[in-house]
């Protein structure tokens, strides 16, 4: 390492490393995107592909990338180099580097408008969030869209400032447990609704007739953004990770956590707007809006409504804020590793880029909603560019390094340190050298293909 060695923060352990990584994973991801992609694209079917991804495509992209980092002790630019100098090389540790500083500015705008409608709810305006062009009222008006991502963005840096143990790992341990209990609570109040079962036999038993192609290039997305796969983020926590904690075993806690928060957070959402609308299939498709609009609609028609609304958008927040964290510590980490810039520093240039690139997606649905990307939006644009394009990209640059360049043989021997088992050691040779670039290359294509229109998903 260049520039004067900087001691690098570490988990205390295997449950650090876990909730810190199952924070990464578990965010908006889950909460946001995931309803309303299992319920546009099949309910059930979406659900079991989406599994059977998470268990053969996820896990080896985990194992590999939290072995790398490990292996190096270094964020994505320095793992990449130590296996060599090549331009393909510095070019996949870079790429993993920038995603996350490019996704946590928008990020962090979706981010405040959750902040803004958990203030609404504690302020008892459960009536007023759910009224019909509320929300497009508020992201369209600069100021307030503004003011609420600021808010966001200060307290995920506050967080970085202090470090790993004491923040990332800290605030995980706390906010994790919480949310678990505040999903499990939410879920089994929406599930109990009048007309709910409907909702919950769609999301939960498979049915061929909902399954198209976009069904499995979907839930291949969303894997990614769900795990958190090629964002760097897991190199970067495999570096903090010490010797004697088992690579897959924690793989798999953060695999089955990860799965489990997102069928309740479909549990939560997808049952309530069955018993809300009658099983009307047109607001299921309500995409994206879904937790904005339609969300706030049915807490306002239950007799709770106010307090399960806090209890809800509380619990998006903590959710949101951990992955956000994750994102900027690795951002914050390349830059102290590759730049030898202290942690403050290296804090702060991050906080400023967060503000600026954050500011054009805020403001992008008011004041310069005039101004677009091949017919997108900014916050639009950079979901599409580091979702579709590069996160695909950085995947097959993984897999490259670990077939071609590191060897299957070199991971293994990372992954059985100190007698540690490698059970499904067959799925990942085969997953890593053939199948995981085969698919990443599918959704690349696609998604590119989609973007300009010449296929509609």
């Amino acid at each position: 390492m260049n520039h004067g060695e900087h001691k690098r923060g570490t988990f205390s352990g295997k449950i650090g490393f876990v909730l810190s990584a199952a924070g990464a994973s578990v965010g908006l991801g889950n909460i946001w995107r995931f309803p309303y992609l299992a319920a546009k694209y099949g309910g059930g079917i979406f659900l079991l592909i989406y599994i059977i991804l998470a268990m053969t495509f996820g896990y080896t992209m985990i194992v590999a990338e939290t072995s790398i980092g490990r292996m190096t002790g270094k964020s994505p630019v320095g793992a990449y180099k130590s296996f060599g100098n090549q331009p393909a090389l510095r070019f996949g540790g870079w790429i993993n580097a920038i995603i996350p500083i490019l996704i946590v500015p928008y990020y962090s705008v979706i981010g405040g408008w959750v902040i803004k409608y958990l203030a609404e709810y504690l302020l008892g305006q459960a009536h007023l969030v759910a009224e019909d062009g509320y929300f497009s009222a508020f992201i369209s008006n600069g100021l307030s869209s503004e003011a609420c991502f600021l808010v966001f963005t200060a307290m995920t840096l506050a967080i970085i400032f202090a470090g790993v143990e004491n923040g990332i790992e800290r605030v995980s341990k706390f906010m994790m447990p919480i949310l678990v209990v505040l999903s499990l609570i939410i879920s089994v109040y929406s599930v109990t609704r009048p007309g709910a079962m409907e909702g919950v036999k769609y999301f939960l038993v498979p049915n061929l007739k909902n399954f198209s192609w976009m069904t499995v290039v979907a839930a291949m997305g969303q894997m990614f953004y769900s795990l958190s796969i090629a964002m760097g983020i897991l190199i970067t926590f495999g570096s903090y990770m010490k010797k004697d904690v088992s690579i897959e075993e924690s793989t798999r806690n953060v695999e089955i956590f990860d799965t489990a928060i997102a069928i309740m957070a479909g549990l939560m959402i997808i049952p309530a707007v069955f018993a809300f609308s009658g099983g009307d299939p047109a607001a299921l498709k309500a995409g994206p809006a879904l937790m904005f609009i339609t969300i706030p609609k049915v807490f306002d028609s239950m007799g709770l409504g106010t307090v399960i609304g806090i209890a809800f958008f509380l619990l998006v927040l903590f959710a949101a804020l951990t992955s956000s964290i994750a994102l900027t510590e690795s951002a914050v980490s390349t830059l102290q590793d590759e730049l030898g810039w202290s942690r403050r520093k290296s804090t702060t240039i991050m906080g400023v880029s967060m503000v600026v690139l954050g500011s054009l997606s805020s403001l992008g649905y008011g004041p310069l909603a005039g101004i677009t990307i091949i017919g997108m939006q900014f916050l639009d644009f950079f979901d599409f560019l580091t979702n579709s394009v590069m996160m695909p990209i950085a995947a097959i640059a993984s897999c490259i390094l670990v077939s071609r360049v590191i060897g299957v043989d070199r991971i293994a021997q990372e992954v059985t340190l100190n007698g540690s088992v490698f059970r499904r050691r067959k799925v990942f040779n085969s997953m890593i050298r053939f199948l995981c670039p085969f698919f990443a290359a599918i959704i690349l294509i696609s998604s590119i293909a989609n973007a300009f229109g010449w296929i509609s998903m």
